[in-house]
């Protein structure tokens, strides 16, 4: 989910913490549980500081390891070792407990995405990404609001966000069925498909899907129940190809080949010898697929530049490629 829901999903959870004698008879655990659990809320996606880095250790790694099983109970532990630094004194099983719950909440809700995360590494290698609920999902983040709201004006906010999260399972399990009902549509169309790739969109009745089989690829939209086909394109394994095999070493193509499973890709011979270019078609926006990877190389094969992340117009491309090169 996007960053505003996992804080106010965090607020939810330190109101809902007031239900725990131990957190609401002290005015300092309350504090300390609030603190824990918002920054638990929010703690998984710590790893965004590799942006600073660059796009393809990013994508590599966004939702991997701070995601995964040993992360649910290190987080937990290295907040509220810092939260007892500050406030000492406070019940730390309580206060670890609440904030154990904060962090797998987080993680919880982002395998609900098209990204997904790799929420049961070292178990399973494989990113999980259900494609059910939309990266940011205006129902779950204005009932939210809505019910933050009732407790600044008085209510209870244990019983008040006890009653929002069964509102929400009940939504979740609403999408879960919609979405299911979107796959069997797709599948009795395409009984020969490999793969079905579903991602949710802002409308509850709208869904991207991308639809694979042994020779073909179909990107298309199902609104209302109803399918409207884009593009077809022939299904083509990545060849064994000279000038595909040089692109691939680059670190950039090789993190979105990690993420993408669902792309065509194509070579261009240019004026500085070839391009290599990928592109993810689960996103596709106004007749645009903005999530690229592009490998530059010369004559030689060797890579002249490179980059991989979300463009919407080729002025910003060339300038990421430019920069790319300075860098080399």
């Amino acid at each position: 989910m996007d960053t505003g829901t996992h804080v106010v999903m965090g607020i939810a959870i330190g109101g809902l913490a007031t239900l725990d004698p131990v957190v609401s008879s002290s005015p300092v655990m309350t504090q300390a549980v609030m603190v824990g659990v918002i920054i638990g809320s929010q703690a998984p996606d710590f790893d965004t500081i590799l942006k600073l880095k660059n796009n393809a250790v990013y994508i590599r790694h966004h939702r991997g390891m701070t995601h995964s099983i040993p992360f649910w109970f290190i987080w937990p532990t290295l907040i509220t070792v810092f939260i007892n630094f500050l406030m000492p004194g406070v019940n730390l099983v309580h206060l670890w407990l609440w904030t154990l719950l904060a962090v797998c909440l987080h993680v919880f809700v982002d395998i609900f995405n098209a990204y997904g995360t790799k929420a049961l590494y070292p178990l399973h290698n494989k990113w999980i990404a259900l494609g059910i609920i939309n990266i940011f999902d205006p129902f779950i983040f204005v009932t939210h609001i809505i019910a933050i709201i009732l407790w600044r004006f008085g209510l209870d906010p244990g019983w008040t966000f006890l009653w929002l999260y069964a509102v929400l399972t009940g939504y979740y399990l609403w999408r879960i069925k919609a979405q299911r009902k979107v796959f069997r549509s797709l599948k009795k169309k395409h009984a020969d498909a490999t793969h079905i790739f579903i991602s949710p969109t802002f409308r509850w009745g709208m869904w991207h899907v991308v639809v694979r089989t042994k020779i073909m690829m179909y990107v298309a939209q199902v609104k209302n129940g109803r399918i409207h086909y884009y593009e077809t394109y022939p299904f083509e394994p990545i060849p064994d190809n000279v000038i595909i095999n040089a692109a691939r070493i680059d670190e950039n193509l090789r993190a979105f080949l990690s993420f993408s499973p669902a792309y065509r890709w194509e070579v261009t011979e240019e004026t500085h010898g070839y391009s290599v270019k990928f592109v993810d078609l689960r996103y596709r926006s106004k007749g645009h697929y903005p999530f690229i990877a592009l490998v530059r190389l010369d004559p030689s094969l060797n890579i002249v530049s490179s980059y991989t992340g979300w463009i919407y117009n080729n002025e910003t491309l060339q300038r990421k490629l430019a920069s790319a090169f300075e860098s080399r």
